[in-house]
């Protein structure tokens, strides 16, 4: 597939391990890490080496309904929301504070989350506790090599600023009990603190059922507008997204971008008794809509014209769908960026889910590392052939309801075996071998 023959941009973004603790159904702190392991030895493809370290290119997850997996995808959504609306907070506005409610003591407990990742070349730890008033506690370190340097921490007594986060000093008492030290120091200039503001801000969370995962109005990211623009303006995507609508084979031959005024947005405003200027500014705004291009036949089978039609209405869901993850799926691989999708394969074939994966896990149609977590009840896609071990996890919950978080790399039978590389993924998984998976019952 012919995706960079337009201009790419280096890397920028890559994230090696994510925790979350007291978030809705998880309770006790979980990991998800997408450090290659050792011990696979299959698809080598699928990973590639950063300064020394083996990181995989996708994960899948699995597991029953209600078993977590859409829940380990809004803990990456409610992290980013937390550190990027934290500046805008008023003092005493509550915390979005979600904690895991089936025990009796998570109420009183913060809600935990940390992040490991790489933001322009260098590798850091942060992460925060917080309940519904405030932040509990907070830390930044940067890892060099084996070594983790402290850079600030913060804890019920105040915060401590390291020489190596000069940015920070002076700054520990103008931050609230509510707001996010890093925020606030990006906020005021910080270098480095704005670099991880920025990576927060460049990952992208979708939902495979609404082109859209958003957490807040505030940072609401229509991701078929984005697709639609793209395509509009010829932007870098383009070129690869036609591409893929030609490979896919959706049935028709061209597209048309259409622009319209956003009636809905000017009705909104009006409702709302807006200010004149923002209602005028509305009126301006224009939304694009896409028609696609097909052939029209006689009763022979030959092309005696072409029709144009609205593709909302007229065609099918997944190929909307396909439509409108165009530009998160080629922003991702174009700059090196990480794509999160919870229910990817809804709504589409296998075979186009499966096409969008390989899209990530080839170093020909990935060379700037881009990364795929998303999850999945495709059993089609359970195979040594697509996914390595390391890179297919579970999500199940235990006897109390919290959820658990495994990857088949290490899940070790009874006999105290692990799973073969050779072996049937899909046949097992649904025997219940590998657990995760829907108890039903004849009552």
């Amino acid at each position: 597939m012919r995706i960079f023959a337009e201009k790419s941009q280096k890397r920028r973004i890559m994230i090696i391990e994510f925790t979350v603790g007291n978030f809705r159904s998880f309770h006790e702190k979980k990991t998800i890490s997408f450090e290659a392991s050792r011990g696979v030895s299959e698809l080598k493809g699928n990973y590639f080496t950063f300064q020394k370290q083996s990181l995989l290119r996708s994960i899948v997850i699995y597991g029953a309904n209600s078993s977590g997996k859409s829940n380990l995808v809004k803990a990456f959504s409610e992290m980013r929301f937390c550190v990027l609306i934290s500046v805008k907070l008023n003092d005493n506005d509550p915390l979005s504070f979600n904690p895991f409610l089936l025990a009796e003591d998570s109420v009183f407990n913060p809600t935990y989350f940390e992040v490991i990742f790489i933001s322009e070349m260098r590798t850091f730890r942060y992460g925060f506790e917080y309940h519904l008033k405030g932040i509990i506690n907070e830390w930044l370190f940067e890892i060099k090599r084996t070594k983790e340097i402290a850079l600030f921490i913060r804890t019920k007594e105040g915060i401590g600023v390291s020489d190596n986060f000069a940015e920070g000093k002076g700054k520990e008492g103008a931050t609230n009990d509510n707001r996010l030290f890093i925020s606030l120091v990006a906020q005021l200039g910080g270098d480095i603190s704005k670099k991880i503001l920025k990576w927060f801000s460049d990952f992208s969370v979708l939902s495979g059922f609404d082109n859209n995962f958003s957490r807040s109005l505030v940072f609401e990211i229509d991701y078929k507008q984005l697709s639609l623009e793209m395509l509009n303006e010829k932007s870098n995507g383009y070129i690869a997204a036609l591409n893929l609508f030609k490979d896919l084979k959706l049935g028709f031959t061209d597209i048309e971008i259409i622009e319209s005024d956003d009636k809905n947005l000017n009705k909104f405003l009006s409702l709302l008794n807006a200010k004149p200027d923002m209602i005028e500014a509305a009126k301006k705004k224009k939304r694009l809509y896409l028609n696609t291009v097909h052939h029209k036949y006689d009763k022979n089978g030959e092309i005696i014209d072409i029709i144009s039609w609205d593709s909302d209405r007229f065609e099918s869901e997944g190929t909307k769908k396909v439509i409108a993850f165009s530009w998160p799926i080629f922003n991702a691989l174009l700059h090196g960026k990480i794509l999160i999708i919870d229910e990817l394969d809804t709504k589409l074939h296998p075979l186009i889910t499966m096409h969008i994966i390989e899209l990530f896990n080839n170093p020909e149609t990935n060379p700037n590392n881009a990364q795929l977590l998303f999850t999945t009840h495709d059993t089609n896609l359970l195979s040594t052939d697509i996914f390595r071990r390391d890179q297919i996890w579970f999500a199940e919950k235990d006897s109390v309801e919290q959820t658990d978080l495994y990857s088949l790399d290490d899940f070790v039978f009874a006999d105290g075996t692990k799973v073969r590389k050779d072996a049937n993924l899909e046949k097992n998984y649904i025997a219940g071998r590998y657990g995760a998976i829907p108890y039903i019952t004849n009552c």
